[in-house]
């Protein structure tokens, strides 16, 4: 009887080593090379998946914003997603004017450049006033600070109906302007944009 109870020890002590062998060949098949070798772990960042990314309709950013306090935290997320979303916005319109002026006959077409890219960035400060808020997290950090994460969007249609507008008062600007042709080359570009985001 001695033998036996002595032998069901071991076989359970055998069984025990064998299940926590596995469970730790389990931990590190999950865990990716670099946090193998460095102890990293990835975090995933808020508001990455697709419907957060700019598309053919929509220009979106997003941001955060930590401080002690947490409507100073807010402001922050909100003031640099607004940057972000202005480069955005600014550097595509750029693209387009350089492609509107490449197939036009456009007068003097530096001028010309540099007069809608000084509307442009009026047009989108304008937009940036009425952003859509698209999503918001908060998070206590353990050091009692807030970070704040804010996702924002701009219609694609808002952005062109404030360049015409802005074209309607400048004369200079409105004898080369053709409206079709320009939203031609503007929707092409926002379909560029969506396809290099993989949508």
């Amino acid at each position: 009887m001695k033998t036996s109870f002595k032998g069901l020890i071991r076989s359970g002590i055998i069984v025990a080593i064998i299940a926590l062998a596995m469970t730790s060949c389990k931990s590190k098949k999950t865990a990716t090379p670099i946090e193998q070798s460095t102890g990293a772990k990835e975090i995933s960042i808020p508001f990455s998946s697709k419907e957060y990314y700019s598309d053919k309709e929509n220009f979106r950013a997003k941001s955060s914003g930590n401080s002690p306090d947490l409507q100073t935290a807010k402001k922050i997320a909100l003031q640099n997603a607004k940057s972000e979303m202005a480069g955005l916005i600014q550097t595509t319109i750029k693209k387009v004017t350089e492609q509107y002026t490449q197939q036009r006959t456009v007068g003097a077409q530096q001028d010309f450049n540099n007069k809608f890219e000084e509307l442009a960035r009026e047009v989108t400060n304008q937009q940036l006033v009425d952003v859509k808020m698209i999503g918001e997290k908060l998070f206590k950090e353990t050091n009692n600070t807030y970070t704040y994460w804010i996702a924002i969007e701009a219609n694609k249609m808002d952005i062109l109906n404030g360049i015409d507008k802005g074209i309607g008062n400048n004369k200079k600007i409105e004898q080369d302007y053709d409206k079709k042709k320009f939203e031609e080359i503007f929707n092409a570009e926002m379909e560029k944009l969506a396809k290099e985001r993989g949508l």
